[in-house]
């Protein structure tokens, strides 16, 4: 596909927003801009990874079902059951390569979206959406390209004099691989912890972060705790304030892992360290402890460098949004963003694009209608 081709929707991303952002627009009567590029309303969704899967593909062996932070159903079939002690890169891609098929989704892989920009001056005119492999035309845009690819690796003083290993969250494989090391886990997040617990049992671990974790006190409520961090995350977004981790609106929940950990010692934070030196980190306090590693756990932002020519940020580094559409382009819709980065808000942020892009459609007709009419009786 090197020519320019047309759709009346592109989905960026085939991710757990992605697709149910599909399941949306196939429900709603879009056609497969592949295999039906004449209809009256099309999509494509065009995926980076060469695989159906999201970043779940890319996850750690470690990690597996059991100790996965909740993944929510796809819109219109459910979960098969699984054994809680696979791992959740085999189990959710597997899962999601079926969702794909059974619904026959016009998914284009592996193609990467380098650019997306207006086609013109009128904010009712098209967006072009330019790949590695040709260019899409299209009056809208849904934007679900998640965080894995722009992970945070923080420019601390002295990380390019380390003699050692460093590496990111991403980049984590096995604890084996530090066997009888010393090891810096930095970050205050789950995926810290989890990483920590493990490493913990065959290394000696040292746990840094920038801020006193908070964990949450007595049980961990689904219902209540998620309302209220998406509030909290919909004031900071409807503000134009940029959006911070998840922990740091949720708090960190006593999870069998990080029980394990702190009943293994492991869990004994220490102030950030304040440089790093070829052989280990200058303490807080001035002293010098030795390390083999670092793992830097310090998480992702929201991968939307392709977005960067519509420029959709504001004075503060962040985007104001309304619902998924950011106010300086409302034919862009972000989902599994700010408030919808959980599997539970990327199925409702996809359902709440379509059905506004839906809204937007329907309004545009009832305009050409009514033009109609108005010429009609102006010849009479």
């Amino acid at each position: 596909m090197s020519e320019l081709r047309r759709a009346t929707v592109v989905v960026i991303g085939a991710g757990q927003a992605g697709l149910s952002a599909a399941y949306h627009l196939q429900r709603r009567g879009f056609a497969s801009a592949i295999d039906e590029p004449d209809a009256a309303r099309t999509f494509v969704v065009l995926d980076a990874a060469p695989a159906p899967g999201g970043a779940w593909q890319h996850r750690w062996p470690s990690l597996t079902m059991a100790t996965v932070n909740g993944i929510f159903d796809l819109p219109g079939i459910g979960q098969p059951p699984v054994d809680e002690r696979e791992q959740s890169r085999e189990a959710v891609p597997r899962y999601f390569a079926t969702y794909e098929r059974e619904l026959d989704l016009p998914i284009v892989r592996p193609v990467r979206v380098t650019a997306v920009r207006r086609a013109d001056d009128s904010p009712a005119g098209d967006l072009v959406v330019e790949t590695d492999i040709g260019v899409w035309i299209t009056r809208f845009v849904v934007n679900a390209t998640g965080t894995w690819d722009n992970p945070v690796l923080p420019d601390h003083p002295g990380k390019d004099s380390f003699r050692g290993r460093q590496l990111h969250t991403r980049d984590y494989r096995s604890a084996s691989e530090f066997a009888g090391q010393r090891v810096a886990i930095v970050g205050g997040g789950i995926s810290a912890i989890q990483q920590l617990e493990e490493i913990s049992r065959v290394a000696t671990t040292f746990w840094y972060t920038r801020r006193e974790p908070v964990f949450i006190v007595g049980e961990f409520m689904p219902e209540t705790t998620g309302r209220e961090t998406i509030a909290k995350v919909v004031a900071d977004v409807e503000a134009g304030r940029p959006t911070g981790s998840v922990v740091g609106y949720t708090g960190l929940p006593w999870t069998p892992y990080a029980r394990a950990a702190k009943d293994r010692g492991a869990l004994e934070r220490r102030p950030m360290f304040t440089a790093i030196e070829p052989y280990g980190v200058r303490e807080a306090d001035g002293s010098f402890t030795p390390v083999d590693a670092i793992l830097w756990a310090t998480g992702f932002k929201a991968s939307l460098a392709h977005l960067d020519p519509l420029g959709l940020r504001n004075e503060l580094g962040g985007i104001t949004m309304r619902s998924t559409q950011p106010l300086r382009e409302p034919r862009v819709h972000l989902v599994g963003f700010g408030p919808s980065q959980s599997t539970v808000g990327a199925n409702r942020a996809g359902l709440e694009a379509v059905a506004a892009i839906a809204r937007r459609l329907a309004d545009e007709d009832a305009e050409v209608r009514r033009a109609d009419a108005a010429a009609s009786v102006s010849l009479a």
